[in-house]
């Protein structure tokens, strides 16, 4: 059974929405979006979705996330309050997805609090790339597709036939998603131990896993002041590592002093997917960029065809 659907995007990310769109060969529908001298946001669908399924598309952009999580929700709400019958809500940066659990006395558990705002706005179902921590999805009360990337990196890398590769997670949480990426590639994991002293602040302390004379790819799910990555790459160096250092991440939030981290650390390749768009200010020498779109746009197929969506991507 095929259900009608209509698509549309906030402003977060106009060019994968584009993309996805021309993929799946049907027109986004029109929606205004402004906001008011007040900084109050507005939001008003041109087309009639009585009726119908619902996608619309917004990430959550480095610096803006506040802002597009505020677009979304009226979006969202604008889309139940003119009878859609399923409203499905893509993610593909799912922002404060790291501040899921109570790190110190007093804080926030901020994941699940945009959860409920999503929720409660009207979302039918969510679908998200690499969220930070795979049980951010209990946070929901509404079905989560959490999709992972790592088939798009190994195909990838298995072009470029590197020699004794070995796949380094970052820290030991990322090891599982890290373990993924390498059966992928038929390749070794190493993990390295990391400690936090402050926030956004990374020091790499331990190589747990043979590194000497391998070609290793650094993978995690996000790269935000970059600290982390650079620590990294220093200490498979010290220990032995081939100079030419790859790395890959979902997310290129690229924070703060990101880009000119990754600029001095010379990194063979930084490879990423384009789950946030990428200004001009924000490319630098080595950086790769993997479209998601196609795959999106398999993911929107299926659904509207009530097909499985895990087999496109496990």
């Amino acid at each position: 059974m095929v259900t009608k659907f209509s698509i549309f995007s906030g402003s977060s990310h106009p060019e994968l929405a584009k993309e996805i769109s021309k993929h799946i060969k049907q027109p986004l529908g029109k929606v205004k979006l402004s906001t008011f001298s007040c900084g109050e946001k507005y939001v008003a669908f041109e087309n009639t979705m009585r009726g119908q399924e619902v996608f619309i598309i917004q990430t959550c952009r480095d610096q803006l996330m506040n802002e597009d999580y505020m677009e979304l929700f009226l979006m969202i709400n604008a889309a139940k309050l003119s009878f859609a019958t399923q409203i499905h809500v893509i993610i593909p940066h799912f922002g404060y997805a790291r501040q899921d659990k109570v790190h110190v006395p007093r804080e926030p558990i901020s994941a699940k609090v945009m959860a409920d705002l999503l929720v409660t706005a009207g979302a039918n179902h969510i679908i998200t790339f690499e969220l930070h921590a795979d049980q951010n999805q209990a946070f929901f009360d509404v079905p989560v597709d959490n999709i992972n990337v790592h088939k798009l990196f190994s195909s990838y890398f298995k072009k470029k036939k590197l020699p004794k590769v070995t796949v380094i997670s970052p820290d030991a949480g990322g090891a599982k998603k890290a373990k993924t990426f390498a059966d992928d590639l038929g390749a070794p994991i190493a993990i390295l131990h990391k400690s936090r002293p402050a926030h956004n602040v990374a020091k790499t302390t331990h190589v747990v896993g043979d590194v000497k004379g391998r070609t290793c790819i650094i993978y995690d799910d996000m790269i935000d002041t970059a600290g982390s990555v650079v620590a990294a790459h220093e200490a498979l160096l010290e220990n032995g590592a081939n100079k030419d250092i790859y790395l890959a991440a979902t997310h290129p939030i690229f924070s703060g002093p990101a880009i000119k981290r990754l600029s001095k650390a010379n990194f063979k390749e930084v490879v990423v997917t384009n789950t946030m768009p990428l200004s001009k200010e924000k490319q630098f020498k080595g950086l790769k960029q993997i479209s998601i779109a196609p795959l999106l746009a398999d993911i929107i197929a299926s659904v509207s065809h009530q097909k499985s969506v895990s087999s496109l991507f496990y």
